[in-house]
């Protein structure tokens, strides 16, 4: 059986022995505690994960957080008064590190659809959102020195003014990933593929990982448009007939991250023919694991860790190791 792609890429990159299949905790594990925050992550390092995988945000004193949305979330986050923010909530961009850490965002808005489609989450009342270097000391708390970081720079073309300006989120991104010691373990992602090819420029040596949709209303490759995508840096999928794979390889990429339901046989053959692992985001049932599995990708991105570790160890794979800590 031919070693998955990552594996190879990981060896390379650590020096060390690499797992051959890159479990990854989305947002530390989103299906089980509050996202991207520190007792998401203990989750995920407790159940035993490769990567955690985050997001970044930056404050406008230029702190580096971890945080999905551009603004606080209505469904997440409670003010100091114990009220959940609403749809006006402030921007990241616009709040100190000090007044986000006012805000709770372990309790999910009860009946939202958030709420309902996480039905096990466990609600942590008082958990305030982290920065980068919190999560990463958590780890080294947990004693562990072999985790990788998926770390998304999260930016949107099309409304550039919702954060900080992409070079400017990007340098500093990277120059804490630097400053924390973690980037021969880190993979930098984006569905801003700019991102991608800014930080390629000012740190060759770091992994980057280039995350695509082609459906719905987030969709970053719009195939069959008149003008190229904003989300790819400038490349347009046509020229490549529309294939992720080759826009990806094109651009310099060596993991390619597509939405699990666009991955067709003849594309998972086509980024194996041009040396791209493939990891595959948001993977939560059991049965779709276990066929990506069957289908030869080289990591999975869930919100469940716990579940995609039942279908490995069903399979007779190898697993990660469990790192316990307290958040």
């Amino acid at each position: 059986m031919r070693r998955p792609a990552l594996a190879a890429l990981l060896l390379l990159i650590a020096g060390g022995p690499a797992f051959a299949f890159d479990l990854q905790g989305h947002r530390g594990a989103r299906g089980l505690m509050p996202e991207n925050t520190l007792p998401a992550f203990a989750k995920a390092l407790g159940l035993g994960v490769t990567t955690l995988e985050l997001d970044l945000g930056m404050t406008s004193g230029g702190q580096i957080v971890v945080t999905h949305d551009p603004r606080l979330n209505g469904d997440v986050a409670q003010g100091p008064d114990g009220a959940y923010v609403g749809a006006d909530a402030p921007l990241i961009r616009d709040l100190t590190l000090a007044q986000i850490q006012t805000y709770d965002v372990g309790t999910l808005r009860p009946g939202s659809g958030y709420a309902n489609s996480y039905k096990e989450q466990q609600a942590i009342p008082g958990t305030r959102i982290p920065r980068l270097a919190d999560i990463v000391a958590l780890a080294e708390k947990a004693g562990a020195a072999d985790i990788r970081y998926n770390i998304e720079v999260k930016v949107d073309p099309t409304r550039p003014e919702l954060t900080a300006e992409r070079a400017d989120f990007t340098q500093a991104a990277v120059k804490e990933i630097e400053r924390l010691g973690i980037a021969d373990r880190t993979t930098l992602q984006s569905f801003d593929w700019a991102v991608l090819m800014q930080a390629q420029q000012i740190a060759p040596g770091l992994q980057t990982a280039y995350l695509t949709i082609g459906r719905g209303r987030i969709d970053n490759l719009q195939r069959g448009r008149p003008d190229a995508s904003p989300w790819l840096g400038g490349l347009d999928i046509d020229t490549f007939g529309g294939s992720a794979p080759k826009a990806v390889a094109a651009a310099g990429g060596k993991i390619w991250s597509p939405f699990f339901r666009d991955l067709t046989d003849e594309e998972l053959k086509a980024a194996r023919d041009l040396g791209l692992a493939v990891i595959p985001w948001t993977v939560n049932e059991p049965g779709d694991m276990a066929t990506l599995i069957e289908r030869g990708v080289d990591g999975i991105i869930t919100d469940y860790p716990d579940r995609l570790r039942a279908v490995m160890a069903e399979k007779g794979m190898a697993l990660p190791p469990a790192y316990p800590v307290q958040p």
